[in-house]
C-alpha cells in the first residue's frame, strides 16, 4: 500500500476491473481475492468488471457467481481488445460524479486510466489500484491513494 492513513470502513467503494488485462491465466487473479482486498476501502456499492463478447463463457460465469456486475462490450473480429478501456473510464467517472461514492478502486496496469485517476482525485475521492506485474504503468500508480500488487 502506498499511503497509511486509516480507512473510514462506512466509505462507499466502487470496483471496477479491467478484464483483459487484469483477468489472464498467468496472473491468476481471483475475484473473491480482489474483493475481500477492496472491502478493506469500505463497504463496496459498485462491483463491475468489464469484457468483451469474446469472454469465455466459464469466465463470464465465474465473474456472476463471484457477485459482479458483468459489463460486455462489443470488439471487431479483429480487435480483442475492444472499447472495453472506454466503458469501464466512463462508468468509473460516472461513479465519481453521479455515484454517492468514496473510493474508486481500479483492478488495471493501464496507463490510459491515468485521467480517471486524477479527475476522480480532483473530485475529492480516494483512488485505489489493484494491479500485477509486468506491465504495471508506473504513472497510474504515482497518482493513486493506494496501490495494491495482486
Amino acid at each position: 500500500m502506498k499511503e497509511t492513513e486509516p480507512v473510514d470502513k462506512e466509505q462507499r467503494v466502487a470496483l471496477m476491473v479491467d478484464g483483459p488485462n487484469m483477468l489472464r491465466k498467468e496472473f491468476m487473479i481471483d475475484l473473491r481475492e480482489l474483493r475481500k482486498r477492496a472491502q478493506k476501502y469500505g463497504r463496496l456499492v459498485i462491483m463491475r468488471v468489464f469484457v468483451n463478447q469474446f469472454a469465455p463463457e466459464k469466465l463470464v460465469e465465474a465473474v456472476i457467481n463471484e457477485g459482479y456486475e458483468c459489463n460486455m462490450t462489443l470488439a471487431e473480429q479483429d480487435e480483442e481488445a475492444s472499447d472495453i478501456d472506454i466503458a469501464m473510464a466512463v462508468a468509473g467517472i460516472e461513479a465519481v460524479l453521479m455515484r454517492d461514492i468514496d473510493v474508486l478502486a481500479l483492478a488495471t496496469r493501464d496507463a490510459d486510466f491515468l485521467p480517471v485517476v486524477q479527475k476522480a482525485r480532483e473530485y475529492g475521492k480516494k483512488v485505489v489500484i489493484f494491479g500485477a506485474e509486468p506491465g504495471f504503468s508506473a504513472s497510474l500508480q504515482n497518482a493513486a491513494d493506494f496501490v495494491e500488487n495482486m
